[in-house]
């Protein structure tokens, strides 16, 4: 059980604000039935993936069209599901709701193979793409490409208009910033002026400037190896007249990302480290122009009494079981307000976005009568102490 220990700091970071918020939202729910994307941001290991696929369940219990996507290559999204496996299609969840319930978990080949025959001219240009010695290892092995190929899944599925939210799981909380950045980096690279050199010796009006690329290519050839220059050059070379459909699609990634439709939710745990790091990213989100419209704090110790209440409990007798669970109750609040403190400066960064607190369970998550729960705790369906399925985990 990761429950803070006496001497862990509180979050004290200076952070910005946030920009100013639609005052309209009041609470969770309100992202559920009003949003049409919503992406999970967080550290690892605070329960991101099995938050977003509270959200999504969510939908689907009140009447919605909805897929969760996770980029996690842990495939924690799968057992969330109480499924096998998950893959690229989409695969409807079957449950007791009204909407529907679809999950994925992105496959970056095959979506970066589906974004190439897409604008490829020709299928034979698609072909010669996809058959390049330097696009099966580019796809597999260069980085920022999961982060990429999961915003294009993201735009693809929210655009494609089949389900009312999609909800994104994204990686922990440093990679998430690859996410969010890499429509823009793609642009940047389109236009390096190494990939545009690399492009000359295709375009007639440039044959006379080629020839320094092709000086520049034989100098590298030297030390890497023709071979390998041969299929990079050929490689690029592939892509001409692609860059405009790569560069279109960048744009209106970072415009889905930017809409009022899209909501931002930040995942943590009650412990200081996981608070700093949720505090770092709102800052990121706040920089790029965007807000955390919602926070949810997974793991909480809950308090089931006010401190004052609990302090005027009358003695129990020595040794006796009434005793014993006083003393739990006093262990409870004392670990409770210890978590409200290292977690109050991020609760007034993030507001008025609604916050909701989800109990450390004494039960895995790990089908959809789990996530139920969650979403059960997440949506106010207990109020402010919980109850249904599932117990609280005792103090050690």
């Amino acid at each position: 059980m990761n429950e803070p220990k006496a001497d862990e700091p509180t979050a004290t970071a200076t952070r910005s604000s946030p920009p100013t918020s639609d005052s309209s939202r009041h609470e969770l729910g309100d992202l559920v039935e009003n949003r049409s994307v919503v992406v999970c941001c967080g550290s690892g290991g605070v329960g991101k993936t099995t938050v977003a696929a509270t959200f999504a369940l969510e939908a689907a219990r009140r009447g919605r069209r909805a897929c969760v996507v996770t980029i996690d290559p842990a495939r924690r999204l799968a057992d969330a599901l109480g499924l096998d496996t998950l893959t690229n299609i989409p695969k409807k969840i079957e449950g007791p709701w009204p909407g529907e319930l679809w999950a994925l978990m992105l496959d970056p080949k095959g979506t970066f193979d589906d974004l190439v025959r897409r604008y490829a001219a020709s299928p034979e240009q698609a072909e010669g793409i996809l058959a390049n010695r330097i696009y099966r290892n580019l796809t597999g092995a260069l980085s920022g490409t999961q982060e990429y190929m999961a915003m294009e899944k993201l735009y693809e599925l929210a655009e494609e208009g089949a389900y009312d939210i999609v909800v994104v799981d994204t990686p922990p909380t440093r990679n998430a910033i690859d996410f969010l950045e890499a429509p823009r980096r793609l642009t940047r690279f389109l236009g390096h002026r190494l990939f545009q050199l690399l492009l000359m010796p295709t375009r007639a009006y440039l044959r006379v400037v080629s020839v320094a690329a092709q000086a520049l290519l034989r100098t590298i050839s030297k030390v890497a190896g023709a071979d390998i220059v041969h299929d990079a050059v050929a490689f690029f070379q592939a892509f001409e007249g692609m860059e405009e459909g790569f560069r279109l699609r960048a744009d209106h990634m970072r415009r889905l990302l930017a809409r009022r439709t899209t909501a931002f939710v930040l995942v943590t745990s009650p412990r200081a480290d996981t608070v700093n790091e949720a505090g770092w990213f709102a800052d990121r989100l706040n920089e790029s122009g965007l807000a955390v419209e919602g926070l949810v704090v997974n793991r909480v110790h809950p308090a089931f009494s006010k401190p004052t209440e609990t302090h005027q409990l009358p003695r129990a007798p020595e040794g006796s079981a009434l005793e014993a669970l006083i003393e739990n109750l006093h262990n409870y609040s004392a670990v409770n307000e210890r978590e409200e403190a290292t977690l109050a400066e991020l609760v007034v960064e993030v507001a008025p976005s609604p916050v909701a607190r989800v109990p450390l369970l004494d039960i895995d998550v790990t089908d959809a009568e789990g996530l139920s729960l969650m979403a059960d705790h997440m949506f106010g369906m207990f109020g402010e102490h919980g109850g249904g399925r599932g117990g609280y985990a005792a103090l050690p």
